[in-house]
């Protein structure tokens, strides 16, 4: 890493600020990189071969990689859901059971759903979000509100449940600095997690009360004219790849929540297997990755049981479907690769050890809470990364709280939900662009639609930290 300067923040801030000037996202994040690049090496011409560099050491680096295939596994997944008629089915299902009969019944549903796949963040925006589309298009509700629910439901939720992918990295960060009781801290956290907390509250409003402010509004009031894409809006997925089969399939709804409970199930085992017998050891992305594999060979498997007449002919329809929807997830593994690509630039530049550190030095101690929230926030917004955001301020905000003589469980919130924040807000986060792209409306427009709600989550947990800080 070289030394952190105020020049570690210039590839981050190039990125954000072209990619919602421009909307070509692609464009500036590969900007960035380049610039990045160019200040590691001190050179213009030196910066070209080291972004080259950088993004093949991000294929090749094991974790990455395993984000990558497993988002176009969860293609392939939701593709064959909706291929062999299983998500037709189980909207069919929902609806003539009358659940689903307005525009409050489907938002609340996509509410639910995120809420309950807790698992891991990017399955649960991928899955609630395949599902709800077509209803939120058959009731005229912007696909704006859409990627705003999942997303709001995504990394707020799993951050608040110990036993996912989420708290198995957190615990381990705690691990790592010598913390006694890990998981006892990151539990005694949670209700100090406001972001997450008011974020998951505010969208429940939203859905049922259709709630809608700013950017928002103007969406839902185009939406229900029948447009459901602004002016030169770039959707940034083919609908056309996780079409659903024709109205009148037989098949059943067991097509699509098999594999969904499938997921819930193994993701935790996977944790259970890989950690030894300890769930907050478990690998995380592997665990994720077994249980998307698992859930698609069970879909298979119920497919070709039903096509057992013509076996060989089912299984040809299972390889195309599959290849389809890997096909149709391209477009967001490319900015996924960018993104880490950025994240891990960053990271060597020291963007988020040097606001960290600035802000320490400039901040007074009375306002260290609120301050960790916003240092982390700043830090995510910046990076894109929630996950690199807790392995900064973790190790910086948890023994700064020892230090001062107060409890620690505050402060380990505070970086979290931080981190939350900034996520959830900047253009750059994989999770952000994965809500747009399930949700098929330009990434941009999803962006500014979701600030607004955002930034009333953020000062109102920013309130609470400080109140918070009062009391220690």
């Amino acid at each position: 890493m070289t030394e952190p300067s105020v020049w570690s923040l210039l590839p981050p801030a190039i990125a954000i600020v072209l990619a919602i000037a421009t909307r070509q996202v692609y464009l500036s994040l590969g900007l960035g990189i380049l610039v990045g690049s160019m200040l590691l090496t001190g050179s213009v011409l030196g910066g070209f071969p080291l972004t080259v560099q950088l993004i093949v050491g991000t294929i090749t680096d094991p974790e990455s990689a395993m984000v990558l295939l497993f988002t176009f596994l969860i293609g392939t997944l939701i593709a064959t859901m909706q291929s062999v008629g299983g998500t037709a089915a189980f909207i069919r299902w929902m609806e003539q059971s009358g659940w689903l009969k307005s525009k409050r019944a489907t938002s609340i549903f996509v509410w639910v759903l995120g809420v309950v796949i807790f698992i891991e963040g990017s399955l649960t925006i991928l899955v609630a979000g395949a599902l709800a589309r077509p209803l939120f298009d058959k009731f005229r509700i912007a696909r704006e509100k859409l990627a705003y629910l999942i997303d709001s439901t995504a990394a707020p939720v799993c951050i608040l449940i110990p036993l996912n992918a989420w708290g198995a990295y957190n615990v381990n960060l705690l691990s790592k600095i010598n913390e006694p009781e890990p998981v006892q801290l990151f539990i005694s956290a949670i209700p100090y997690s406001f972001y997450s907390i008011v974020s998951v509250g505010l969208a429940f409003v939203v859905a049922t009360f259709d709630w809608n402010i700013g950017p928002m509004k103007a969406a839902e009031a185009r939406t229900q004219a029948g447009k459901l894409l602004s002016d030169g809006a770039q959707p940034m997925m083919d609908e056309s790849t996780f079409a659903p089969p024709p109205e009148d399939t037989t098949a059943s709804p067991w097509l699509m929540l098999i594999p969904i409970l499938t997921l819930l199930i193994a993701m935790p085992a996977g944790l259970w297997i890989t950690g030894e017998g300890s769930l907050e050891k478990g690998d995380g992305a592997l665990s994720v990755l077994w249980a998307v594999l698992l859930g698609i060979a069970l879909i298979w498997a119920l497919y070709l049981r039903s096509q057992w007449r013509r076996p060989s002919k089912g299984l040809d329809e299972l390889v195309r479907f599959g290849i389809k929807g890997a096909q149709g997830m391209l477009p967001l593994a490319l900015i996924i690769l960018l993104a880490l690509t950025l994240g891990d630039l960053t990271k060597q530049l020291g963007t988020g050890v040097y606001v960290a550190e600035w802000a320490q030095g400039n901040i007074s101690p009375s306002l260290m809470l609120p301050l960790t929230f916003l240092v982390a926030a700043g830090t995510a917004f910046s990076t894109g990364t929630s996950w690199g955001t807790f392995a900064i301020m973790i190790p910086i905000a948890v023994p700064a709280a020892g230090a001062l003589g107060v409890a620690k469980a505050p402060f380990l919130a505070a970086a979290m939900a931080g981190g939350i924040f900034g996520d959830h807000a900047s253009p750059i986060s994989d999770t952000t662009i994965m809500s747009s792209m399930v949700s098929a409306t330009d990434h941009i427009d999803h962006v500014r639609t979701q600030l607004p709600y955002a930034m009333i989550a953020g000062g109102t947990a920013t309130l609470g930290y400080f109140l918070v800080g009062l009391a220690l």
